[in-house]
């Protein structure tokens, strides 16, 4: 097994931001939301008040977007600590016309200044692997998450060899530009695997069943935080 190799847990540039933004994540982004949607529809409805959604590590709030898009009823708020990508989510956000249902915060997800309980639903799409120490993150968005509420966390799964992970980013980035790939190969070695994040959600009191592998290079915790 490759070992774990950190990459800058924030991506402030503006050439990292506008480099992530032009990558093409649109297949990506739709299937985390299909799938955020499956789990989210099990939830219990709030009929008097839109749900509020957490979004941790935003990037360029591509994900909040293709959510609100499809005529959810919902409010995000979407956080980062890069403020270059959240320049660029902000123009994004303006663009799509969702001002009223998306709200961007600068926020660092191992600290966050909200309630215990604050949301609905918290969901990040790969985050984790930014952080050196990843338990820190999951705490967090944990305790922010209400009673009966939904954790859907997806990220990058560590590859098991050098040759597995070339192979993935020749798959997936092989068409990006040299910036963009090595963006990427940085991420696949900074990220965890699926026993990694388990006994990570084991110390935190969440089962560790709630983690599985879900591609070839992703990993997903659905949790339901007990009422």
């Amino acid at each position: 097994m490759l070992n774990r190799i950190l990459e800058p847990e924030v991506m402030d540039t503006v050439a990292e931001a506008v480099d992530y933004n032009s990558m093409d994540h649109s297949a990506v982004n739709r299937v985390f939301v299909d799938d955020f949607l499956a789990a989210f529809s099990k939830l219990v409805a709030t009929p008097d008040a839109a749900p509020q959604v957490f979004d941790a590590g935003t990037g360029t709030a591509l994900i909040p977007l293709e959510l609100l898009n499809r005529g959810v009823r919902v409010t995000v708020t979407a956080s980062d600590l890069a403020e270059q990508m959240l320049v660029v989510a902000r123009e994004n956000v303006a663009r799509a016309g969702f001002g009223d249902s998306i709200t961007l915060v600068l926020r660092d997800c191992k600290q966050l200044p909200e309630q215990a309980g604050t949301y609905d639903a918290v969901m990040s799409n790969s985050i984790v692997h930014h952080i050196p120490e990843p338990r820190l993150v999951l705490a967090e968005l944990w305790r922010v998450l209400k009673p009966g509420g939904l954790l859907f966390i997806r990220d990058l799964m560590r590859p098991a060899d050098q040759s597995t992970l070339d192979g993935i980013v020749q798959t997936y980035a092989g068409d990006a530009n040299g910036h963009q790939q090595q963006m990427f190969r940085d991420s696949l070695h900074a990220a965890l695997t699926v026993d990694e994040v388990g006994q990570l959600l084991t110390g935190l009191g969440i089962a560790q069943e709630t983690v599985q592998a879900t591609s070839d290079r992703h990993w997903t915790i659905v949790a339901y935080k007990p009422t």
